[in-house]
């Protein structure tokens, strides 16, 4: 009797590969960072920031005004920026690029607008107090000062 050994390969390599994706995916969602992003706001906002509650809905703007009805404005750090890349993973769960392609929907479609992107942390405090009704977020472990 004759035994196919290739087909048997494939499986274990089919078993394999979605292990490994599996365990990619674990890695990058559930391990604790060595560092802690931090969301804030313009000190007026900082009470209707605990209102809202959901990040993924007012970083993808689905939600566009605070409790209050002023617009919101995001302020964020460059798409290739580690902090960028963390907060994404760590406080709204999606990746970068689900991100991007979730604003460009809406800028190109006439439905939205451009966040506003900053280039480090300090510039971004120095906007979020100077810019009334805007959220971004800092690295609250001090890895990116």
């Amino acid at each position: 009797m004759k035994f196919n050994f290739s087909n048997t390969k494939i499986k274990h390599k089919k078993q394999y590969s979605l292990c490994s994706m599996l365990l990619g995916f674990l890695l990058a969602f559930s391990l604790p960072s060595a560092y802690a992003t931090e969301v804030i706001s313009h000190p007026d906002n900082s009470e209707q920031l605990k209102e809202l509650g959901n990040l993924r809905a007012i970083f993808g703007m689905r939600t566009l005004y605070w409790p209050n009805g002023e617009k919101i404005r995001l302020i964020v750090l460059p798409d290739d920026h580690p902090l960028h890349k963390q907060f994404v993973k760590e406080k709204l769960h999606i990746f970068p690029h689900q991100l991007r392609r979730t604003w460009n929907r809406l800028i190109y479609t006439g439905t939205g607008q451009a966040p506003i992107t900053v280039n480090s942390m300090a510039e971004m405090q120095e906007l979020i107090n100077q810019t009334k009704n805007s959220i971004g977020y800092i690295d609250n472990g001090g890895q990116y000062e």
